[in-house]
């Protein structure tokens, strides 16, 4: 029994020592190159080695095939040998597609080129940076801020520029380093953060961030720090319809405007992997990501319908408490919101039944919704009951959201659980727009009538989701390999 102990623990060591080695090519490749490797949407880039060998488990779960650090391993050494353009490639897929089809090739270097064929030769692809100014330094606005910096990379597409926030001091510069230096939820940034009391600027990993105070959108002129052309993220959503957000644009240095809020009139709302490429991102300049409930349901829907059609149905969101609610009881302009967050389960309407049918047209009508806010402060779980046009089964029901999760179009907005156990705040930091709670899953006698729980981090996630827009619409986005 000792040795069996032993032999044990010698395999991890050795599992470690090749997840080292898979860090460092990760890392050259990500620096040097702007290709990031992923697996099944887990991120290898700045984790550890014993996370690395955790999403590895995950993947072998989740797949149901034996993928290991040693074809994980060999894959980014063969890619790293390869002249690929910028990219996002998931060695996760490419791990099953070598496990499945090795004998129909000569060599781990002939597989990688047939299956990135469109991404060898960097001329495949030219990006151009494109600077970003956070409107707004609220929840959304700072993990904003955390991700744009962790994905700078070599600072080949968004680079956050400048922070809009009402008024300034060197106090104030000093508090609101801390806020995104430390955060209850999401815990601590893994980075540099000076105050610039001279500049009014946060350097943060090395990038200059300044502080602009202004208290109108028109009255900055962005081009006086060097910024130029840029996208304004609007983290406040006190304005949103064309006209309000359109004085972002009257500003010096200010191209396009996303709204990280659900928009009123003609103003795009989008929910990347849906409806992204309905647009014109040339000519249109102002654009919605939506809500984070809408970029919940929507990617879970969009499976359902297309495989069964959806006749009808209702969404109920359990929603953690915001910042809009009271945290003791008080005046409020909306029903029940008054009352105190901590202490009470509040139930309130949501707009996300008539948001789906801005993302997916023919669903008008079909779908009630409301929501109860729940004295949690992040992670939300979206109940979806639906009758559908076919019937199924739950293991067919199963195979097509975990397969959409795995490859395809949607598989950064989708994850699929398989755990038992899951409970909200293992969700904290989840990058997916809903994962879908496998286990949970119903379905009824009728075989017709499902119900689907879809959880989602309001916060992380859903920037997530904002930054992915972003991309599209600074046209910075590398190519993939899901």
């Amino acid at each position: 029994m000792l040795n069996n102990y032993q032999s044990e623990f010698q395999n991890w060591i050795e599992k470690e020592k090749k997840a080292l080695e898979l860090i460092s090519v990760i890392g050259k490749l990500w620096f040097d190159r702007s290709i990031e490797l992923v697996l099944f949407r887990k991120p290898l880039f700045d984790v550890g080695s014993s996370e690395i060998l955790a999403h590895h488990q995950y993947a072998k779960e989740v797949s149901g095939k034996d993928i290991s650090i040693y074809e994980t391993l060999e894959l980014a050494t063969t890619i790293s040998k390869c002249n690929l353009a910028p990219s996002r490639v998931d060695i996760g897929r490419l791990a099953a597609e070598w496990l499945d089809e090795n004998n129909s090739y000569s060599t781990m270097h002939d597989f990688i080129i047939s299956k990135l064929s469109t991404h060898i030769g960097k001329d495949k692809i030219n990006l151009k940076p494109k600077d970003v100014v956070l409107y707004g330094f609220g929840r959304i606005g700072r993990i904003a801020a955390r991700e744009l910096i962790v994905q700078a990379g070599k600072g080949e597409q968004l680079r956050l520029r400048a922070i809009v926030t009402r008024t300034y001091s060197d106090e104030e510069l000093t508090k609101r380093a801390e806020l995104l230096r430390t955060d209850s939820i999401h815990g601590p940034f893994n980075g540099t953060i000076i105050a610039d009391y001279i500049k009014k600027a946060l350097i943060i990993n090395g990038q200059t961030v300044y502080l602009i105070a202004a208290k109108n959108p028109d009255d900055i002129d962005y081009t006086s720090y060097g910024i130029e052309d840029a996208l304004l993220i609007d983290n406040t959503g006190v304005f949103r319809d064309r006209d309000g957000l359109g004085r972002h644009l009257n500003a010096k240095g200010i191209d396009k405007v996303l709204l990280t809020a659900p928009a009123k009139g003609d103003i795009p709302n989008i929910v990347t992997g849906i409806n992204d490429a309905d647009f014109d991102y040339q000519t249109e300049t102002i654009f919605s990501n939506a809500s984070c409930t809408t970029n919940a349901i929507v990617p879970v829907l969009k499976v359902i319908d297309d495989a069964f059609g959806i006749e009808k149905g209702h969404i109920e969101t359990v929603h953690s408490y915001t910042n809009d609610q009271n945290l003791l009881d008080n005046y409020h302009d909306k029903y029940r919101r008054g009352r105190s967050a901590a202490l009470n389960l509040v139930i309130t309407e949501t707009g996300a039944d008539k948001a789906v049918a801005k993302v997916i047209p023919h669903l008008g009508g079909k779908l009630t919704g409301n929501a109860v806010r729940v004295p949690t402060p992040n992670v939300s779980l979206a109940i979806l009951n639906l009758s559908l046009g076919k019937t199924t089964s739950k293991a067919e029901v199963e195979m097509i959201l975990k397969q959409a999760s795995l490859f395809g179009d949607l598989s950064e907005q989708l994850e699929y659980s398989i755990c038992n156990e899951l409970v909200s705040t293992d969700l904290i930091g989840n990058s997916h727009a809903s994962i879908v709670d496998g286990p949970a899953t119903i379905i009824a006698k009728d075989n017709q009538s499902i119900v689907l729980y879809a959880w989602y981090d309001n916060e992380y996630g859903y920037t997530r989701q904002v930054i992915r827009l972003a991309k599209k619409l600074a046209g910075v986005v590398r190519l993939t390999y899901y």
